[in-house]
């Protein structure tokens, strides 16, 4: 008998430890499944949330997350549309194989093929003109992805973006990338 009740007691503390239920996310709502090597951080960054946000909205109360545990993402924020015109210098850099096929912060898979850019800030969707300034080439792309993370960049072209500004050798160079029209 005595067994019985240690037995019930450890089964209660362990039942206690399992990761709560929650509901299923809504339709239309992103889901992270956890990777080997994922964050709360990283997986925050990527889709361009807040960690505490991503915590609460996960019901977590600390950092500890495991691979295959799903998350879901809440609902991205609407920034407001910088006006048609706005333009911004600065260094931009370019990323593609390590990438492809994985998604990006707006949902959709990434293609380094495909002549796509990530930005800090402006909202997904944005059709932005990049110029190299010391060259005079250009290339139209859509911003899909949150980025780049490297101090002093402001703009990650995709493979197919950078091949057109002759960048992938040297890997950055100066640019100025002016909005000029919204998908959608």
């Amino acid at each position: 008998m005595r067994y019985l009740a240690l037995g019930l007691v450890a089964l209660g503390l362990l039942a206690s430890c399992a990761p709560r239920a929650s509901s299923p996310p809504p339709a239309g709502a992103r889901v992270h499944v956890v990777q080997p090597g994922d964050t709360l951080f990283s997986i925050a960054r990527r889709y361009g949330v807040g960690v505490e946000e991503l915590r609460a909205y996960n019901g977590l109360d600390g950092n500890l997350i495991h691979s295959g545990q799903p998350l879901r993402i809440p609902p991205a924020q609407a920034a407001p549309a910088p006006p048609i015109g706005y333009s911004e210098t600065g260094v931009a850099s370019w990323y593609g194989p390590e990438f492809q096929g994985r998604r990006t912060a707006s949902g959709e898979i990434f293609d380094m093929h495909a002549l796509t850019a990530a930005h800090r800030t402006l909202p997904f969707g944005s059709i932005v003109r990049v110029t190299r300034l010391d060259t005079g080439a250009e290339v139209v792309v859509r911003i899909n992805d949150r980025g780049p993370f490297a101090k002093g960049r402001i703009l990650d072209l995709s493979y197919a973006a950078a091949l057109k500004l002759d960048l992938v050798r040297s890997g950055t160079a100066r640019v100025r990338i002016e909005v000029i029209g919204f998908e959608g």
